[in-house]
């Protein structure tokens, strides 16, 4: 067993990280505002793709903009903005959620990925490159999953990128007014090793066609290299 007598790890702080495909950018409501209501669909289509957060609707950008400076100032997320390198353009965002430094624990959430973000490479690297930092900078022991236990593309995606189902909190909140059962998932830093590199061979370049689609699914690299490393 791991010594944890002096383990002090920090709190996550805003960090830019890059990619291949994406580089991820501390939020800035100056500089991100827009670009980012404009990528999530604007008024027309942004409610629906959060429709399983437990948030208001929102009709205007400095609506939604108020969201996260509040949830950043009072609940310590950490917002990142996702920035496709190729065209320069944000696509999505997602955040760091209640982070709990003294015992290395902190949950990835409010994930949004834009329609140029759906189903492409940038998604799982998105998560590749969060995840690394969690385990590889900061340290920490537990990266959680969690989400509205009827969204089940966001179960499906949990255990596509190696998270480890724990359980359904029945109950767990009120959300737009109905109840919320929170289905819970987590990775832990043992896992890491096998987890990393599993999307380090998926990002590859050779693991992508001349048409860009994958040759092998990231589940599948996964159990290979741990079949590998048993």
């Amino acid at each position: 067993m791991r010594d944890l007598s002096t383990y002090k790890p920090a709190a996550p702080a805003p960090v830019t990280l890059k990619g291949r495909f994406v580089t991820l950018e501390p939020y800035d409501r100056a500089k991100h505002l827009a670009a980012l209501w404009d990528a999530l669909g604007g008024a027309d289509a942004i409610n629906e793709l959060i429709r399983y957060f437990p948030n208001d609707q929102y009709d205007t950008p400095e609506a939604f903009g108020a969201w996260l400076d509040n949830v950043r100032d009072n609940s310590g997320f950490v917002t990142l903005v996702a920035r496709e390198n190729a065209s320069g353009k944000v696509v999505g965002m997602a955040s760091y959620m209640r982070p709990d430094p003294k015992n290395g624990v902190v949950e990835v959430g409010s994930v949004a990925h834009g329609l140029a973000m759906k189903r492409s490479p940038m998604s799982t690297e998105l998560h590749y490159l969060m995840a690394k930092h969690v385990f590889e900078d900061l340290d920490y022991r537990r990266y959680e999953w969690k989400c509205h236990n009827e969204n089940e593309p966001s179960k499906v995606t949990a255990r596509r990128y190696g998270f480890s189902f724990e359980g359904v909190f029945r109950q767990h909140l009120i959300s737009r007014g109905e109840n919320r059962d929170t289905a819970w998932f987590s990775m832990i830093d043992s896992e890491w090793p096998v987890i990393g590199k599993a999307f380090e061979a998926w990002l590859a370049p050779e693991n992508f066609d001349a048409d860009g689609q994958q040759k092998r699914k990231l589940e599948d690299l996964r159990a290979e290299i741990a079949k590998a490393s048993a």
